[in-house]
């Protein structure tokens, strides 16, 4: 008797490293930034492969899982430009083989000539947007939404509201308001633009700092009148209540920011990862994303394929005037010191 048992027991030992060796890949990615159960499933039947997500708030709380093993767990990653420097410069992320990724060519030219990857050897241009501010129009006018003296004046606060929770978003936002470079490292400057984000947060009206998607939730539920949130997230909602919600970017200006597909150093399964990456860049599966989330394609045979009023949406795609007070957020290199200190001391104080 004691024999079958333990012969069982080898049985099932040996069934259940059998499932645990089907074929997965782990994406970790953005909150709300595909159809989390459509998108997996369909990679699923179409490569055998199964996909598991992680989901992170923002670049910086990626980096650190990166930097704390994380580089071996995930097969696919989605950082922003400017974090995209500190992952090459630290071997976080690997080279990309291209032959495995013919779908490149669908890419327009913007996206394939980056400063910090020039020919895309690491990364793969995944969405692209804005960051703005969403208000809800019964207690915020559409001319008062113009500035960020909305809320960065305390006379002007319309109610209760939430800044980003994203230090270079929320510090070049500061900046252009006070007529500052986007970019600055200037310590008088950024000085400057901490002590708005102190006194700003100490109004009554500030609830503080909160990543995009929880913002646009609370606006959304009426809880925020207002928020600073990636424009996707917002698009989505302002939508479906037009008469409730807006988005706008205010005439101060703001970041736009393109995200892209990166493997990790010590990936799993960096053969299932091309996969993820060609598969994305199909036409048809690249309209699907951002016909889903709402941000802007880089994928330019996509775009036979994205919703036409999505299309004519300045909210999504900017006009040429909103583009030019657009600014793209630049890897600061060893002055990111000097910007977390002052990101620190604003979210601290």
């Amino acid at each position: 008797m004691m024999r079958k048992i333990g012969l069982l027991v080898l049985v099932l030992v040996l069934l259940g490293g059998m499932t645990a060796g089907a074929e997965e890949l782990r994406v970790y990615t953005w909150s709300e930034y595909m159809d989390e159960e459509k998108m997996p499933a369909d990679f699923e039947e179409k490569f055998g492969i199964k996909v598991r997500l992680d989901i992170y708030e923002n670049n910086e709380e990626m980096v650190a899982k990166l930097q704390a093993g994380g580089a071996s767990q995930y097969d696919i990653i989605v950082p922003s430009d400017y974090i995209m420097p500190v992952l090459i410069n630290q071997k976080l992320i690997q080279p990309l083989d291209h032959a495995k990724i013919p779908n490149l060519k669908n890419l327009k030219p913007l996206f394939r000539e980056a400063s910090y990857d020039p020919g895309n050897k690491y990364s793969v241009a995944y969405q692209w947007g804005t960051v703005g501010l969403m208000y809800r129009k019964e207690k915020v006018s559409d001319a008062a939404a113009q500035s960020w003296s909305v809320l960065f004046d305390a006379a002007k606060q319309p109610g209760a509201f939430w800044l980003i929770d994203s230090v270079r978003e929320m510090m070049g936002i500061a900046l252009v308001y006070q007529g500052k470079d986007f970019n600055s490292t200037n310590p008088a400057d950024l000085k400057a633009a901490a002590d708005l984000l102190v006194a700003t947060k100490r109004t009554k009206n500030c609830m503080g700092f909160k990543p995009g998607v929880g913002g646009k939730n609370d606006v959304v539920a009426g809880t925020a009148v207002a928020a600073i949130v990636y424009n996707g997230d917002a698009i989505q909602s302002v939508t479906e209540e037009p008469d409730k919600l807006g988005f706008i970017i205010p005439n101060e200006g703001s970041e736009i920011w393109y995200d892209s597909m990166c493997i990790p150093s010590k990936a799993p399964n960096p053969d299932a990862a091309h996969k993820w990456i060609n598969w994305i860049l199909e036409p048809e599966v690249g309209a699907e994303l951002s016909n889903y989330n709402q941000f802007a394609t880089p994928n330019a045979a996509a775009e036979a394929f994205i919703t036409p009023e999505d299309l004519k949406n300045p909210g999504i795609y900017p006009t040429p005037a909103i583009m030019k007070k657009l600014y793209f957020t630049k890897d600061l290199g060893k002055e990111n010191r000097i910007m977390d200190e002052a990101w620190t001391r604003a979210k601290s104080h």
